[in-house]
């Protein structure tokens, strides 16, 4: 009989600078996996010149810049517009179709927005169905600097590499490398600062998109937030999810699964 393997021994640097983030920001790093983020940090606190979690802790309490490297690299803001464009087109075919039909406003949330890519796609395909100005889209991330990046909707050409040519023109202005997106679109989006694990959600959403986030966080965070995803749906709304991040029991959260990474509150 092989011996149990013992679990490896904690880090007491590691484990303050968790508590002591917690207790300065709100944000629980305990709430994601601990090898992911801790090689992640790690190699942030390094490229820094800090040896210590405590001494890089101490340096985040005083320099800005610092502290919103700190919240960029912790929340990963890696993101196209149209990512993985079947999906989009299944939204914009099938899901949407169905929730105009209860000829109400509708009520869309982009979680976890990282720099916009995200809602603009979103705000791109109901402008097109000429659904945009019916419809009210909330786009909420916890990095300051990844919000300040969408609000500004400036892009390099590199992020639209998905974007069908003709939406292109349409709603980007070309200046030199960078494209600007509609100001039609930025109108269209509230854009907020929001922690997914602390805060309280709103409710009565027709749609809730919260794409390749799930990946990062714990069994038990990913529970917490698909019943507070469930929660803030209304009956027969959709919440939309990563191509890595199928729900494998949705009835637990009363979800039932329809289209591919599309789950419709029952």
């Amino acid at each position: 009989m092989l011996p149990e393997r013992e679990a490896p021994a904690a880090d007491p640097d590691y484990t303050g600078f968790i508590h002591n983030v917690n207790k300065s920001t709100g944000i629980d790093l305990s709430q994601y996996k601990e090898a992911q983020m801790k090689r992640r940090l790690t190699t942030l606190r390094t490229k820094n010149g800090f040896h210590s979690f405590s001494d890089f802790f101490a340096a985040m309490l005083k320099d800005k810049q610092l502290f919103y490297e700190f919240l960029d690299r912790m929340t990963i803001n890696v993101s196209e517009f149209w990512r993985n464009p079947n999906r989009w087109e299944v939204l914009r075919d099938h899901i949407l179709p169905e929730l105009q039909g209860s000829g109400k406003r509708l009520k869309l949330w982009s979680a976890a927005c990282s720099t916009g890519e995200e809602p603009y796609t979103l705000a791109m395909i109901l402008s097109d169905k000429k659904l945009l100005s019916q419809s009210g889209i909330l786009a909420t991330d916890i990095d300051d600097g990844a919000l300040s990046k969408a609000q500004n909707g400036l892009y390099l050409e590199r992020s639209l590499k998905d974007v069908p040519k003709d939406v292109a023109a349409r709603y980007f202005t070309p200046e030199g490398h960078i494209f600007k997106v509609s100001g039609d679109l930025k109108k269209h989006i509230d854009f907020r600062k929001q922690n997914l694990l602390l805060d309280k959600f709103d409710t009565g959403f027709d749609l809730i998109i919260c794409r390749n986030v799930m990946i990062y966080f714990t069994e038990e965070a990913k529970d917490k937030l698909y019943h507070k995803f469930s929660a803030a749906l209304r009956p027969g709304g959709y919440l939309f999810v990563g191509s890595t991040e199928q729900i494998f029991t949705p009835s637990k959260y009363g979800f039932e699964s329809t289209e591919t990474f599309f789950y419709r509150k029952k």
